[in-house]
C-alpha cells in the first residue's frame, strides 16, 4: 500500500532552516510524513536531530521555512497543534515534589481533559508500566528509568496523533523498551504518526518504516531499511557510518588495541 497516495501528510516541511550566529544547524529540510508512519530519524551528534524535533513541538520558535503540522500552520496556531502531539524528550523537569498521579493530573489539565477520564488513563497507564505501587509516592524518590515512564505517559495520555520521541528509552530496563517497542507498534497501527529521535539505531531498525538521516543539517537519505540497505550494508549502524564519514574498517578494533601493547 502507498501511504503517500492515499492520504494527506500531518507533517509538511518546505524549506527549514536554522541557525545561532554563523552556525548552520538546519540547511533545507524538505519532508513530507504521513499518517501510521513510523519516522526514525538518525544522525550523529549535532546534526540537527534534536533542533528539528523542538522546532516542530514549538519548542524553539524561531526558524526559516515553513511548517504545516495536522493542517496548522506552526507559526500562527502552536496551540492547536500542542493540543494533538505527545512529546516524551529523554529528560524533562518533572516537579518531583509531585506523585506520579498529581503530575499526570496536572498534564491531562493542560489538554483540557475531564479529571475523571485523567484519574481512569492514568491509573491504567501507570498499572502497564508496573508503577501502581508508586502513583502515591513523591517522584524525589524515583530512579531514572521510572521517571522516565511517567515521562512516556505523560506524552501519551491525551491520546495525541502525533508523537515526538527523543531519546525516549533512556534509563529503562529490558523489559520497558520492549514494552515500549510494542506500544509503537501497536500506536501506528492505529494510524497515529511516530517521529522517533534515537542514537540507538538497533531500535531504530526494528521499530521504524521509514528511516531519516540527517548529516550536517541535511538529509542525505529516507526511506525503508530494507531499501536503504541495497548498497550492501548489513545493518543500520554500517550504513549511518557510510554515509556520514565515519565507516571503521576491519582493522579499527587491532589498532585500538594496539594502543596498550608497551
Amino acid at each position: 500500500m502507498n501511504i503517500e497516495n492515499e492520504q494527506e501528510p500531518v507533517i509538511q516541511i518546505a524549506h527549514l532552516k536554522k541557525s545561532y550566529g554563523d552556525h548552520q544547524v538546519l540547511n533545507d529540510i524538505n519532508l513530507d510524513v504521513y499518517p501510521g508512519q513510523v519516522i526514525g530519524y538518525i544522525g550523529p551528534n549535532g546534526a540537527g536531530k534534536s533542533t528539528t524535533v523542538k522546532i516542530l513541538t514549538g519548542l524553539i520558535s524561531e526558524f526559516e521555512g515553513d511548517i504545516q503540522i495536522l493542517g496548522h500552520n506552526l507559526r500562527e496556531d502552536p496551540l492547536k497543534i500542542k493540543k494533538q502531539i505527545g512529546y516524551v524528550p529523554e529528560a524533562a523537569e518533572m516537579y518531583e515534589v509531585l506523585t506520579p498521579m498529581e503530575f499526570l493530573d496536572f498534564i491531562g489539565k493542560l489538554y483540557d481533559l475531564e479529571e475523571s477520564k485523567i484519574a481512569r488513563r492514568a491509573e491504567r497507564l501507570l498499572s502497564f508500566f508496573g508503577l501502581q505501587e508508586e502513583k502515591d509516592n513523591r517522584m524525589e524518590t524515583f530512579s531514572k528509568g521510572m521517571r522516565q515512564k511517567v515521562l512516556l505517559i505523560s506524552g501519551l495520555l491525551h491520546n495525541p496523533q502525533i508523537i515526538f520521541m527523543d531519546e525516549p528509552l533512556a534509563g529503562l530496563d529490558a523489559n520497558a523498551v520492549i514494552m515500549v517497542k510494542e506500544i509503537i507498534k501497536r500506536l501506528a497501527e492505529q494510524g497515529k504518526t511516530i517521529f522517533y529521535s534515537s542514537h540507538m539505531m538497533d531500535i531504530v531498525e526494528k521499530v521504524s518504516n521509514r528511516i531519516l538521516l540527517i548529516n550536517n543539517g541535511t538529509i542525505v537519505a529516507d526511506g525503508p531499511f530494507e531499501k536503504l540497505k541495497e548498497n550492501d550494508s548489513e545493518s543500520l549502524e554500517r550504513f549511518f557510518a557510510q554515509l556520514t564519514g565515519n565507516q571503521q574498517d576491519d582493522d579499527f578494533s587491532e589498532a585500538f588495541m594496539d594502543t596498550f601493547k608497551d
